[in-house]
């Protein structure tokens, strides 16, 4: 089985007069430029709509290859550009997973993408937390961190119907969110109009 990796970044935008900009900005230029870089494939944003949303914006990355944080192109061009003294909560995280986990990051305007992170957690708490929540969130596909900053190290997530609810976990080391998508463009594709 091949592994799949993932960039996850996360975080809040401050300054809600600028935030059609930003988007704007996000789903456009800043997709155009990371999806110009060596090894990206993809990317999805979700927004948070229920259980935890304290952290509100959410850009999975599909990689080919850790390596994709190594090159001087993507060196060059990190960050937030203009947009960075709004961004408050942010992290970046690589996880490697399963093959699998392109089917669940597919999320449709009408699904949602459940996900479970372990913020600030330390590996050993997280990986005992993890065998809790599963035992009630069966159907999670985890992911464990192996770069950059390692704010969750691990993270669990499905793809759920819009309507789906549930009582959050009785976990007090995890945290549950769920998000709605807003965007998705895969390297090579056009830009939505």
């Amino acid at each position: 089985m091949t592994d799949a990796y993932l960039y996850a970044v996360r975080c809040n935008f401050t300054d809600p007069a600028q935030l059609p900009a930003w988007n704007a900005w996000y789903g456009g230029p800043k997709m155009d430029e990371m999806l110009g870089l060596p090894y990206f494939i993809s990317v999805q944003r979700y927004e948070a709509v229920a259980l935890d949303t304290g952290r509100k914006y959410l850009a999975l990355w599909r990689v080919e290859r850790p390596e994709a944080f190594e090159t001087p192109e993507y060196r060059a061009q990190w960050g937030f550009a203009q947009w960075t003294p709004f961004i408050r909560d942010w992290s970046r995280d690589l996880y490697r997973g399963p093959a699998e986990i392109d089917a669940a990051l597919d999320v449709k305007e009408d699904e949602r993408l459940h996900v479970i992170s372990f913020d600030g957690a330390s590996e050993a708490a997280a990986n005992a937390s993890r065998g809790r929540v599963s035992s009630v969130r069966r159907d999670m596909i985890w992911l464990e961190a192996m770069g950059l900053d390692r704010h969750s190290p691990l993270l669990g997530i499905a793809k759920r119907a819009s309507g789906w609810t549930a009582e959050p976990v009785a976990d007090a080391v995890c945290q549950e969110t769920l998000l709605a998508p807003m965007m998705a463009r895969r390297r090579g594709a056009k830009r939505p109009t």
